[in-house]
C-alpha cells in the first residue's frame, strides 16, 4: 500500500489529554453529546431540524431571514454564503454585506454586524465572528458536529443521514448511444460512465429516473448490410448460426465501400431501406437479427462496466416522425426550401448572412436525426411525462442541441414557465498520452471492451507482483476479484476526476498509480480505514441506531474529519446542480487525506480511554461509508481488504 501509514498506535499526537477536557467542557455547556440526549439538547435538535434541508441550506435560509429582520422585508439580496477557504476563516462565510452595502450606501462591516446581531445561528454554529471590511465567519459548534456524525452512522437507510428531495423529478438520461453493427470504442467511455453516474445520483436524490440507450438502429447502413449479406454471408441473417460483431463489423466495412463505388448497389440498399420502412418481413427478420447480435455485444460492455440502460433506438421513433413534420408545418416552422422541409433557426446565419436551416426532412422524404431527436422530445415529455431531460453526447454536438431544443421550443412543445428542461451534458474528447487521438498502434479506434480488459491486466500484474513481494498467498478468485475492481474502477475514476468539459490524456500508468487521486489510492484508503476499525471490534452503527453511542470529537484533527465527511450532502447538491462529477472526486481524494492528518495525530487503537477509542472509531467508520457511498455513486465497487 503506498497510502502513508503509521505503524503502532501509540503515537503521540496533539489530541493526547484531551479526554478530560472533553467532559469537563461538555458538563460545562450543560450538553450530552451523544445520541441519547434528552429532547430539546442541542444533540437532537441538531438533527431533528436540520436533516431535510442540509447544514448549508439551513444556514443560507437563517441568513437570508436575518437580513430581512435588519433591513426589512423588500431588502433585495443573496446569502452569499459559501464554504470557507482556510481553517481560521471558520467552516462558512457570508459575503452578503459586500453586494448590500452599495445598495443601502453603508458601510459593509457596519451591514455586517446589523445582519449578525439578527442572525440566530443557534445549535447550529458558535457565535458568529466578523472579519475584514465585512465578512462574517461561521463555525460549527462541536456538539451539533457529534451530533450529526451520530445521526449520520445510525442511519437505518445507509443514506448517512442525506435526505431525498422533497419534489421528485421525472429524469430522462440519454446516454451511451452505440451503432448497431459497429463495436462500441473509446468513444463511448465519457458517455457511458458519466450517463451511469450522473443517473446513481438522481436516483439516490429520490429522482425517478429512466436511463435511456437511444442507439443507432436505423437508416440506409441497415438496407446496405442486408444486401451485401445476402449476397457474400447469407449464413449471417440465419437466427440459428448469427454471427460475430467482430465480423460484422468487417462486413460493415467492405458493404460502405461498396456503396461508395457501385451504383446498382446504392439503388439495391435504397430499396431494401424502403422494405425495411414497409414492415417486409424477410427484411425486418435481417434487422432485428443484426440488432440482437451487436446487443449481445453491448451487453458484454454494460456487464464488465456495471451499468444499466432501457434500449429506445432510433426506430422506436419511427411511427412519430411524420407527426413531427406535420406538427411544426402548422405551427408555421417547417418550409419548403428546395424540396425539403426546413426549420429556419433564429440566430443562425449561413455563409450569405441569411437565417440557417434546420432540415427535418429531405426531398426524397427521408428523415432527419433533428427529426428522430424532436419526435423523442415529444414522447419524452408527453409520454415519460419527464420534466428534465440530460443528454449525455461529446461537445461536439453542443449546436445540434441548441438548434433542436430551440425548434421544440418556438413549437411550444415545452412549458413556457419553466418546469420542463432540456439539457445538453457535453464532454471533451479522450486523448492518447501524446495528446492526439487516442488509436491502437496501427491507427485504428480502440475497442472498449480491449481497453477495459488491458486495464484489468495491468491491475492484475501488479497486484499479483506486490503479493509476491509481500510473500501473501490468495486464492485465484481473490486476486481476479481485485484485478477487475481496481482495473475497471481505475479507468472510471480517471474519466469522472476530470473536469467533464475538458479532454483529458489517457493513460493506464497514471490512472492505476498508487500515489495521487487515483481510484487504487482511494481504494487502498477505503480499505485501510476497514481494517482499522474491524481491529476496533466495536459496532458503532449498532450503537448509534441503538441511542447507545457517545461521541466527543474536539482535537483540531477529529472535528476537521468530521465536518469533511459531513460536507458529502452539500457536494451532491452541488453535482446535482453542476452534472460534474469531478467535483465528488475532489471532495474524496480531501477526504483521504484529511484522514492521513487525523490518523497521524488521534491514536485511535491505542486512544487513552474508551470514550475517547469508540469516538475516534466511530470517525473511522464515518469515512468509510462516505467512501463507499460516494464511489458507489460513481459506479465504482469497493473492497473491504487488499
Amino acid at each position: 500500500c503506498a497510502l502513508r501509514v503509521v505503524r503502532g498506535e501509540d503515537v503521540s499526537g496533539g489530541a493526547r489529554g484531551l479526554s478530560e477536557r472533553r467532559r469537563s467542557r461538555a458538563r460545562a455547556q450543560g450538553v450530552r453529546m451523544d445520541a441519547t440526549a434528552a429532547p430539546g439538547s442541542m444533540a437532537s435538535a441538531g438533527v431533528a431540524e436540520f436533516a431535510a434541508t442540509g447544514t448549508f441550506n439551513e444556514l443560507e435560509r437563517r441568513v437570508l431571514r436575518a437580513m430581512r429582520v435588519a433591513f426589512g422585508e423588500d431588502v433585495v439580496g443573496a446569502a452569499m454564503l459559501t464554504a470557507a477557504t482556510k481553517p481560521e476563516f471558520g467552516d462558512y462565510q457570508c459575503n452578503a454585506a459586500m453586494g448590500l452595502a452599495k445598495t443601502l450606501k453603508l458601510k459593509p462591516r457596519d451591514v455586517a454586524t446589523k445582519i449578525v446581531e439578527a442572525l440566530d445561528v443557534a445549535p447550529i454554529c458558535e457565535a458568529p465572528s466578523i472579519a475584514g471590511p465585512g465578512f462574517i465567519n461561521l463555525t460549527l459548534a462541536p456538539a451539533f458536529v457529534n451530533s450529526r456524525v451520530v445521526a449520520a452512522l445510525g442511519d437505518q437507510d445507509k443514506r448517512l443521514g442525506i435526505s431525498r428531495v422533497a419534489k421528485p423529478q421525472k429524469i430522462v438520461v440519454d446516454f451511451s448511444s452505440p451503432n448497431i453493427a459497429k463495436e462500441m470504442h473509446v468513444g463511448h467511455l465519457r458517455s457511458t460512465i458519466i450517463g451511469d453516474s450522473l443517473s446513481r445520483l438522481l436516483e439516490f436524490k429520490g429522482h425517478d429516473v429512466l436511463r435511456l440507450n437511444h442507439v443507432g438502429d436505423w437508416g440506409t447502413q441497415f438496407g446496405m448490410l442486408i444486401v451485401y449479406l445476402r449476397e457474400v454471408a447469407p449464413h449471417a441473417l440465419d437466427a440459428d448460426v448469427g454471427i460475430d460483431l467482430g465480423d460484422l463489423v468487417e462486413f460493415y466495412k467492405k458493404a460502405k465501400a461498396r456503396f461508395d463505388e457501385d451504383e446498382a448497389f446504392q439503388d439495391a440498399a435504397r430499396r431494401e431501406v424502403v422494405a425495411l420502412q414497409s414492415g417486409a418481413e424477410e427484411t425486418v427478420r435481417g434487422w432485428q437479427l443484426l440488432c440482437a447480435q451487436s446487443r449481445a455485444a453491448f451487453d458484454e460492455v454494460y456487464s464488465a462496466l456495471d451499468v444499466r440502460l432501457t434500449e429506445r433506438g432510433e426506430s422506436f421513433y419511427n411511427p412519430y416522425l411524420s407527426s413531427v413534420i406535420t406538427g411544426l408545418q402548422e405551427k408555421g416552422l417547417a418550409v419548403e426550401d428546395g424540396g425539403a422541409q426546413c426549420v429556419f433557426l433564429e440566430g443562425y446565419k449561413n455563409r450569405e448572412g441569411k437565417p440557417q436551416p434546420l432540415i427535418v426532412q429531405k426531398s426524397d422524404g427521408g428523415f432527419m436525426y433533428a427529426t428522430t431527436d424532436l419526435a423523442a422530445i415529444r414522447y419524452r415529455l408527453g409520454e415519460d411525462h419527464a420534466t428534465r431531460v440530460l443528454y449525455v453526447t461529446d461537445v461536439g454536438q453542443a449546436v445540434h442541441f441548441e438548434q433542436v431544443f430551440q425548434v421544440a421550443r418556438r413549437a411550444g412543445w415545452l412549458p413556457t414557465d419553466g418546469s420542463v428542461s432540456l439539457e445538453h451534458v457535453p464532454f471533451g474528447l479522450v486523448q492518447g498520452e501524446d495528446g492526439k487521438k487516442f488509436k491502437t498502434r496501427s491507427g485504428d479506434t480502440v475497442r472498449l471492451m480491449d481497453l477495459l480488459e488491458e486495464a484489468v491486466r495491468i491491475a492484475r500484474a501488479d497486484f499479483e507482483a506486490r503479493l509476491t513481494e509481500d510473500g501473501r498467498e490468495e486464492t485465484s478468485e481473490y486476486i481476479e476479484g481485485v484485478a477487475r475492481t481496481v482495473g475497471i474502477g481505475a479507468v472510471k475514476y480517471a474519466d469522472l476526476k476530470n473536469n467533464r468539459v475538458s479532454n483529458y490524456r489517457f493513460s493506464y500508468a497514471k490512472m492505476l498509480a498508487l500515489t495521487g487521486n487515483t481510484a487504487p489510492y482511494m481504494l487502498y484508503a477505503y480499505a485501510r480505514i476497514q481494517g482499522i476499525y474491524r481491529k476496533g471490534d466495536v459496532d458503532v452503527v449498532a450503537d448509534a441506531a441503538a441511542g447507545r453511542l457517545t461521541l466527543c470529537l474536539e482535537a483540531p484533527e477529529e472535528l476537521i474529519l468530521a465536518k469533511t465527511a459531513l460536507r458529502l450532502c452539500e457536494v451532491l447538491d452541488d453535482l446535482e446542480r453542476e452534472l460534474k462529477p469531478n467535483v465528488l472526486c475532489e471532495f474524496m481524494f480531501d477526504l483521504a487525506q484529511r484522514f492521513n492528518q487525523f490518523y497521524e495525530n488521534c491514536p485511535v487503537l491505542g486512544a487513552e480511554d474508551s470514550t475517547t477509542r469508540a469516538s475516534r472509531l466511530a470517525l473511522c467508520e464515518l469515512c468509510a461509508q462516505t467512501l463507499k457511498l460516494s464511489f458507489n455513486l460513481l459506479g465504482i465497487k469497493t473492497l473491504e481488504r487488499l
